[in-house]
């Protein structure tokens, strides 16, 4: 049995009760730069998601109840309303580039890693799903979606109810929602209420399985949560963005690392005779060029935060053979997250990779040089991965190490939600 979508009653902003949709949008909880994002969403409309996604309070406890009360007084209010009937939510994401990317937001039926229904491909850090299992414990919802994708069969596309076919008919009709977002990114929305289109995704995607491309912790978040709640419950299912990898490719692009407390004089000096390390005096379009080069040939990073860059590439052999493990597949002993986080963090800078208090992981590029400099530590600017890498290892049941990949578009959080209220 592979993947089992099932219609849900979205919850969704009253567009008469808000500013504007966009206004109430957010990245997903883990893009949201902090402070600086965090403050700008906040101020950008009373309702922004982020209040649910990301509150702010003295203590974990204190904000995990401080989000369901915002919940609730939003739903009292009017400001979130549940949609009438259950459906299936086409949803589609449109950049300034004119890259088009569509799938199916639905309630998946949960299923372990060794099923091979849903395969994550990145480990997780224990805090942060320990943190986001509280707060979908307090809410009772789902607050947004993974983001998985699965490939189709070009063989079954002319099928008039395949999920492909029954996506692109939903997109000629109006769409429940239409707003743009300030970062450019059109969005729309379409509800699939329809017992035939219903049924004919749901047998379609029966026979595919899914690569989580982003929210490896909601993930294990709806896993934890399933195991507390005996079955039947709303818990044995978890909201999803499913999309077709063959006809919508997604980007993959790399997690970049702020190492808190280390300036870059002394990552630098650390590195001697281990790394050939060149410095550029470029600005940043260009310093990440040499490191597309440099990465063609084997392992490299970008060191920044002292106003310049550092390119560093050509490890020892000798280095890597001592520190990285042995007993993986050498796709897995090759990555460039897996030389950073087995050599460099733990055998050189000696800075555990599960201590959020040193390192910060942030996708924006310029944001992370920025904060590197503002704080005196050290920015790690990664070359991403190939995404035949990823599913490769990922059918083999090998996890790359956390934060090694960032799929994308991701859906924005705001737009649909899931409640497992009654």
């Amino acid at each position: 049995m592979g993947l089992q979508l099932t219609p849900f009653r979205g919850l969704r902003y009253d567009p008469d009760r808000v500013g504007s949709l966009a206004a109430v949008t957010s990245p997903p909880y883990d893009v949201v730069v902090r402070p600086d994002g965090l403050i700008h969403l906040e101020s950008a409309d009373p309702h922004n998601i982020v209040r649910l996604i990301l509150p702010q309070a003295a203590t974990p406890s204190i904000r995990n109840e401080q989000a369901a009360d915002t919940l609730d007084d939003w739903l009292a209010e009017g400001i979130l309303t549940v949609d009438p009937e259950p459906a299936l939510y086409v949803y589609e994401q449109r950049d300034t580039d004119g890259h088009l990317q569509r799938g199916v937001i639905g309630a998946l039926r949960l299923s372990e890693p060794s099923e091979g229904v849903v395969l994550p491909h990145e480990d997780v850090m224990p805090h942060v799903v320990a943190e986001r299992t509280a707060l979908m414990r307090a809410t009772y919802a789902n607050l947004e979606p993974l983001l998985l994708t699965y490939r189709s069969d070009d063989s079954a596309t002319a099928s008039p109810c395949t999920t492909s076919t029954v996506v692109e008919r939903a997109a000629d009709r109006p769409p429940l929602l239409s707003t743009t977002t300030e970062d450019g990114f059109g969005h729309r929305l379409w509800a699939i209420t329809d017992p035939a289109e219903l049924a004919g995704i749901q047998a379609d995607l029966t026979h595919h399985q899914a690569l989580i491309a982003d929210g490896h912790h909601r993930w294990a978040t709806y896993l934890r949560l399933r195991a507390e709640h005996p079955s039947p419950s709303p818990w044995d299912h978890g909201l999803v963005l499913l999309v077709d990898s063959a006809r919508y490719p997604l980007r993959v692009r790399a997690i970049h690392r702020l190492l808190h407390g280390l300036p870059v004089g002394e990552a630098l000096a650390a590195l001697d005779g281990h790394f050939r390390v060149r410095h550029l005096e470029v600005p940043l379009p260009e310093a990440l060029t040499a490191l597309a080069e440099a990465a063609g040939a084997g392992n490299a990073f970008l060191l920044a935060g002292d106003g310049a860059f550092h390119l560093l590439d050509r490890p020892d052999p000798a280095l890597l053979a001592r520190t990285i493990p042995a007993d993986r597949p050498q796709a897995w002993r090759a990555l460039d997250a897996t030389v950073l986080h087995a050599t460099l963090l733990d055998h050189i800078w000696h800075i555990p990779e599960d201590s959020p208090a040193r390192i910060a992981y942030i996708h924006d590029t310029a944001a992370t040089v920025e904060k590197a400099e503002q704080d005196g530590g050290t920015a790690v600017l990664m070359h991403p991965v190939r995404e035949e890498v990823v599913r490769d290892l990922a059918r083999q049941g090998v996890t790359m190490p956390r934060k090694s990949t960032s799929f994308g578009p991701k859906p924005a959080s705001g737009l649909v939600l899931r409640t497992l209220s009654p």
